[in-house]
């Protein structure tokens, strides 16, 4: 069945790229609503955004929705990639300024306050894109695929040529609270390099050594180090995920992702959509509904993080 949050819950803090102070309230809604923002700090004409593909303005740096308006909301990613790992279906996300805060660079102080609120099941089945055929992008040696599979699996490959990264791969099926245990607690990461160039072009004005893991080299210089020796790939496909929860309904496909980012993916699933016959709207059986990111998660899986 679709579900919904219990009650309201509120997160506050600077956006990453901006450094803009802002605060999403995240609101229970109703079965067939789905996800969508809605500018608080506007007064006048369409508040209202869609969490949806064919919303995204494209940028390799964050995913950026956009309304027909031309209001927009950034850094969507991790929220999103929350409320697809707890099951979460319809939700409205007020929030009063363009871009969600990027707390502690990952997700998981949203799933956390998320499953604190618990979840409320709906009166209505739930829908999912079943893949049907594979669709693949590339962008110079960036390539991102959605291949038929009965349940979300992605398969993420990095490589850097800094040695702190390096090249890095892993393989999750999403479904038995597995992005609650394996991905939320991973955060955003970057070169130095790349935080001075991004800097000098008004970019990451929010970052700090507390929501960012930091590179140069072989050195970490975030203090307290990594989360988990492949933080970053981890990281990435916490990003993919919240990026395929754009495509309004979950997703039952398998996702690979190779140098991917945030513009990849959208391109993917703009792809997806246009190809006859590669995909389609079905109604859940139980089995099938069981398949989907955010069922069988339960607290104790959720990493505790200071």
């Amino acid at each position: 069945m679709q579900t919904t949050i219990k009650s309201p819950i509120s997160f506050g803090g600077h956006g990453l790229h901006s450094g803009a102070p802002a605060t999403v309230t995240v609101n229970p809604a109703s079965a067939h609503h789905g996800i969508w923002f809605k500018r608080t700090d506007i007064a006048l004409g369409d508040r209202m955004i869609p969490a949806r593909w064919d919303a995204v303005n494209r940028s390799p740096l964050c995913t950026k929705l956009e309304n027909a308006a031309g209001l927009h909301v950034s850094t969507v990613e991790h929220i999103m990639a929350a409320l697809a790992g707890c099951g979460i279906h319809n939700a409205l996300i007020e929030i009063d300024g363009p871009e969600v805060p990027i707390l502690d660079g990952s997700a998981v102080q949203f799933v956390r306050g998320f499953m604190q609120r618990g979840i409320r099941v709906l009166a209505a089945p739930v829908m999912a894109f079943e893949v049907l055929k594979e669709v693949t992008v590339t962008d110079g040696e960036a390539r991102a695929t959605l291949a038929p599979a009965d349940t979300l699996r992605i398969d993420f490959e990095i490589d850097f040529a800094d040695a702190a990264i390096g090249h890095q791969q892993k393989t999750l099926v999403m479904n038995n609270g597995s992005f609650a245990r394996e991905l939320c607690d991973s955060r955003t990461f970057c070169r130095r390099a790349d935080v001075e160039a991004m800097r000098a072009n008004g970019l990451a004005l929010g970052g700090t050594a507390e929501n960012a893991v930091v590179v140069d080299g072989a050195a970490i210089l975030t203090p307290g180090g990594l989360r988990h020796a492949d933080e970053p790939v981890r990281h990435k496909m916490l990003d993919a995920l919240g990026d395929l929860a754009l495509a309004g309904a979950p997703l039952l496909g398998h996702y690979t992702g190779y140098r991917a980012g945030h513009s990849l993916t959208n391109t993917l699933l703009r792809a997806l959509f246009a190809t006859p016959d590669a995909v389609r709207l079905v109604k859940c059986d139980p089995t099938m509904a069981a398949r989907l990111p955010g069922y069988g998660l339960v607290w104790d899986e959720i990493p505790q993080v200071a």
